[in-house]
Formats: C-alpha cells, structure tokens, sequence
C-alpha cells in the first residue's frame, strides 16, 4: 500500500517502508517531500518540496540582474553578468531535476536532464569568462584587484574540474575502471556540486562590491544575500543522505 507521497506504507509483516524512507530520506523534511513519484512526471522535480523556493529565488536573480544590466547601455563586458546568472539558472534546474531520482528508470533519465542541463551551464560559464578575459586583456585591466576577481577565478577551476570528472564518469566510465567504480564516485561528485553551488552564489555576493557594480548597476549586497539563501534553502534541504553515502539504506529501518 501506498502513501499519499508514494512511498509505500509499513505493515505489521514487513519493513519495506522503513526501508524505502531510508534510501530516499533527504537532509530536511519527510521522505515524500524529495522524492519522485512513479505516476508523475520529472518535471515536477523542479519544484517539489523546497525547490520551489530555489526557483523563485534562482529566476529573481536573474530577472533582478538582466534587468539591472539591460536598463542601461549595453557594452561588451554586459555579457559577463547575462551569462553567468543564466550558467547559474541552468546549474539550479540540474540539481533540481535529479535530487528526487530513486528508481533505476528515473536515475537513468534525469542523469541524461541533468548532463544536458549542466552543458548549457557550461557553455553559459565558458561565455562569462571568455567575456571578462577579452575585456581585460584588450583594456589592459588589472585582474585580482578584488575579491570578486580571486573567488571568480577559484570557482571556475573548481568547477571546471566538476564539468570535466561528471561528464567522462557518464560517458567514459572505463577512465575510473567501469561503471560500478564510476557510480561509486558519485557520491563526491554531489559533495563538491552542493559546495560549487554555495561558492558560485557566493561569487555573486561579493559581484555587488566591484566597481562596475557600484559605479553602473547599483545592485544591492543585500538583494544578492536574501536570494542566495533562497536557493540554498530550496537546495540542500532536498538532499538525499544515502547519496552522499551518509546514511546507508538500512539505518533507520
């Protein structure tokens, strides 16, 4: 029998329910409230649970950006802003889509969502730097003259290392001995992107201090703060503990 979240209810003759709530137990909240049903559709990842504070948060951030860049005259360093709210936007979605995933079937598809959604990510991020490298070479500009400038450069290493290990442990596995070692790893590829996620939110922060913030968009290091929160708070709550290897599936039951 099952329960109102899909989670099948514990009877006097077994512990399947203790079970099932266990492998799908997230950091926060019941069970039911991070997983995805077998009747619905995958979308609904995107906003059950808390992730409907992520995408309220996630999307303000990005109207409140392009906004602030587009309301006035669009020049080339315009572009670095555009592009790095929409590599966060896509980045959000990606994690969204696959937190929920329990069964074989739905791993397998929002693996497939989640890659797609991190190469648009990627590309958006490629753009972004591309975009403030040209324009401080062809200026002359002074790089790490702040601390937007040493978190924006730490954050991309880290995540280009993230983009690069998660797309060959999908699409070459055999660089990590096969698919059962690569799946093994999996574990740290979720660690490192919840980490990766709060660093780029908090590149975002410190953005509010530059120069080109303060002297032509005038976003405010309060705005930025509020939204960041929202989003981790739509996040890391929907965390799944057996897949960071914190909980095994037996604990609990």
């Amino acid at each position: 029998m099952s329960s109102a979240t899909g989670i099948p209810e514990r009877d006097s003759r077994g512990s399947e329910a203790g079970r099932q709530a266990s492998e799908t137990e997230p950091l926060l909240g019941r069970p039911g409230d991070a997983v995805q049903q077998e009747d619905k559709p995958i979308a609904q990842n995107l906003v059950i649970g808390t992730g409907v504070l992520a995408q309220f948060g996630v999307w303000i951030l990005l109207i409140w950006v392009w906004v602030a860049v587009l309301r006035r005259p669009v020049i080339l360093f315009s572009g670095h802003p555009l592009a790095q709210t929409v590599g966060i936007l896509a980045l959000v979605q990606a994690i969204l889509i696959v937190q929920p995933t329990h069964t074989g079937a739905q791993k397998r598809r929002g693996r497939v969502l989640h890659g797609s959604l991190n190469l648009v990510s990627l590309l958006a991020f490629v753009a972004g730097v591309a975009i403030i490298e040209y324009n401080k070479i062809s200026s002359n500009g002074v790089h790490f003259h702040s601390v937007h400038g040493y978190l924006g450069v730490i954050t991309s290493a880290i995540l280009a290392l993230q983009y690069l290990v998660g797309i060959t442990m999908w699409l070459i596995p055999a660089l990590y001995g096969g698919e059962d070692n690569a799946r093994s790893l999996y574990k740290y590829h979720r660690f490192s992107g919840y980490f990766i996620l709060a660093l780029l939110l908090a590149t975002v922060i410190s953005a509010t201090k530059t120069d080109f913030n303060v002297n032509v968009l005038g976003l405010q290091l309060w705005g930025s703060v509020v939204l960041s929160i929202l989003i981790l708070a739509g996040v890391y709550p929907r965390i799944h503990l057996t897949k960071l290897g914190v909980k095994s599936a037996s604990q609990g039951e």
